[in-house]
């Protein structure tokens, strides 16, 4: 039958709208920061065989690894799935990333028939283990890291497994908020159930599965289309973690992107094997930045769906840094995912030029802020910071912003303050941070935490202290990442990947590292040059020194003679 052209937009703009609604159910029902402030989740609708159909506009780096979850499912469960089950896991060996991140899967059946389902993840304020937050890099195996979930029937025809539920409230520090998080999640999928049946009221199952599958087919036809619009050829590139917190590194990450016809396969062999700390990235989690970076060259109207996915292969040899075995600590898998994308990113640039930015920051650090107060009541900090993007073929880097691979927001600092025992004293732009270029790299942002309760546990996971985001086409590299305790009086520099007491009083800065710059930096127009100076996101001598660039500090204006020779004249 034919297939109707307004009709199947219609279908696939529903199917945004309600994977959206899904998303925003789970920020507006959250409790934790993580969830409600950076937005640290993700929702998708996926058909009755597990293929992704729709995903929201949340993270980008999560929804790849759906099917995995899905399989996990299907493989223990199969024909047992009934109406009113809904499903919960988070084993990274066997369908999730880290613990953190609790998946729920929502079957939904139309007159008994399995149509499709409604998926949720999100990333929890703590999952046991020995660091709250669940982020720790210094586990070196996967049960020092909190609560493995297996694929589990969390309801089983509608009625709770009251026995799962509460050993997860009992094995986290903050049960209130964790618990209220998953409501949250169990809300979307009820709000993604209940809009897609009258979706498929209105259409008639039949034709909501001939024109989701079309929607999917439709997807991977205009993806095979932009892979096959790039030049056939082998592209290698690697980039390096500086370390696991446990061992010295660096650890390389390499891929060789080879693009034969209308198909891509990224072959991540070369890749340091895992280490014993906890950065190793789960292969869903491989695989999901792998597609995240791809679609990024992909045009913006194509359809998110599983059809994108196809024409994408994914090697990566078991027992790496991308593909760990049992067993592998993981909890701090996201700044190898982040590093992944800067990795793939620096190979597709061979393949596209004129379309890939330099390395943005290159990692999300994590900040988990975990103890007691007085009375004994627990509180856990968790967030994520993320800073700027590298200079573009034919622009800046976009100062203070997320990565391209996934959507989180920086916490407001009057929402930390009102609901933790701290207080931010700085969160600005470092100048003179990002990487000099044609086309600078974005700026490095700061800030700084204090510690207003009597003890804690500080852990924190940031990267590019020693490995700084990579430049391009003759783009210089961005600034180090920082640490420091105290900075107005001890000043100590820690490691990139610590676990330290603080006190009250104590002083914990953090500077993100800055991203790469695009471009010969002698080719800068000056009056950008002029611009950077007079919003004071670089300085005058910063001006001379990178782009031969006098800038009069009295006046505010170029001064009038130039040094030629650094000017490339």
């Amino acid at each position: 039958m034919r297939i109707d052209p307004i009709t199947l937009e219609l279908i696939n703009h529903s199917l945004a709208c309600i994977a959206d609604e899904m998303a925003l159910t789970t920020v507006r029902a959250s409790y934790s920061s993580n969830l409600k402030g950076s937005m640290d989740l993700s929702a998708a609708l996926c058909n009755h065989h597990g293929e992704l159909i729709v995903q929201g506009l949340t993270l980008p780096m999560h929804l790849g690894s759906i099917p995995d979850a899905f399989a996990a499912i299907e493989r223990k469960f199969g024909d047992t799935i009934r109406p009113g089950d809904m499903f919960i896991l988070n084993d990274p060996f066997d369908g999730g990333t880290h613990l953190p991140d609790i998946y729920l899967l929502k079957p939904i059946f139309v007159e008994g028939a399995l149509v499709a389902y409604a998926c949720s993840i999100a990333h929890h304020s703590d999952i046991g283990g020995k660091v709250a937050g669940g982020n720790g890099c210094d586990g070196t195996e996967i049960y020092q890291e909190g609560l493995r979930i297996p694929p589990l029937k969390l309801y089983e025809g509608g009625v709770p497994n009251e026995a799962i539920l509460e050993i997860l409230e009992r094995n986290v520090r903050v049960p209130v908020q964790v618990m209220g998080d998953l409501r949250a999640q169990l809300a979307a999928c009820h709000v993604g159930e209940r809009s897609l049946l009258n979706l498929i009221h209105k259409y008639g199952a039949q034709e909501f599965e001939r024109y989701t599958s079309e929607l999917i087919s439709y997807t991977e036809r205009l993806a095979r289309q932009a892979i096959a619009a790039l030049p056939d050829g082998a592209y290698r590139f690697t980039d390096y973690l500086d370390d696991d917190g446990i061992d010295p590194g660096p650890f390389p990450i390499t891929v060789t992107i080879t693009i034969k016809g209308d198909s891509l396969t990224a072959d991540f062999t070369g890749t340091a094997l895992q280490v014993k700390g906890g950065i190793n990235s789960p292969i869903p989690f491989t695989k999901s930045a792998t597609y995240a970076c791809v679609r990024c060259l992909m045009d913006l109207h194509i359809p998110n769906n599983a059809g994108f996915f196809r024409p994408i292969e994914v090697i990566a040899p078991p027992g790496t840094l991308v593909n760990p075995v049992l067993p592998a600590a993981v909890a701090a898998r996201g700044l190898t995912g982040f590093r992944i994308a800067n990795v793939v990113m620096g190979a597709l640039a061979q393949a596209a030029p004129d379309r890939i930015p330099a390395a943005e920051v290159g990692g999300d650090t994590g900040v988990s802020i975990g103890g007691y107060y007085a009375d004994r009541r627990p509180f856990v900090f968790l967030e994520f910071l993320l800073a700027s993007w590298g200079g573009r073929p034919n622009k800046d880097g976009i100062d203070g912003n997320s990565s391209v691979v996934v959507n989180f927001s920086n916490n407001p600092v009057e929402v930390i303050e009102a609901e933790q025992p701290l207080r931010i004293e700085q969160y600005g732009f470092v100048p003179d941070s990002g990487g000099a270029g044609k086309y600078r790299g974005g700026l490095a942002l700061v800030r700084d935490y204090r510690f207003l309760g009597e003890e804690c546990t500080l852990q924190i996971r940031s990267d590019r202290r020693v490995k700084l985001p990579y430049g391009l086409a003759g783009g210089k590299p961005g600034t180090p990442s920082l640490n420091i305790l105290n900075p107005d009086r001890e000043n100590k520099v820690l490691p990139a990947k610590p676990t330290l007491t603080i006190r009250r009083g104590d002083v914990y800065r953090h500077i993100l590292a800055g991203a790469g710059g695009y471009g010969d930096p002698r080719e800068r127009d000056r009056a950008l040059v002029l611009k950077d100076v007079l919003d004071e996101k670089i300085t005058p001598e910063y001006a001379l020194r990178e782009y031969g660039v006098a800038v009069d500090p009295a006046t505010g204006a170029l001064a009038e003679e130039e040094l030629p020779a650094k000017r490339g004249h």
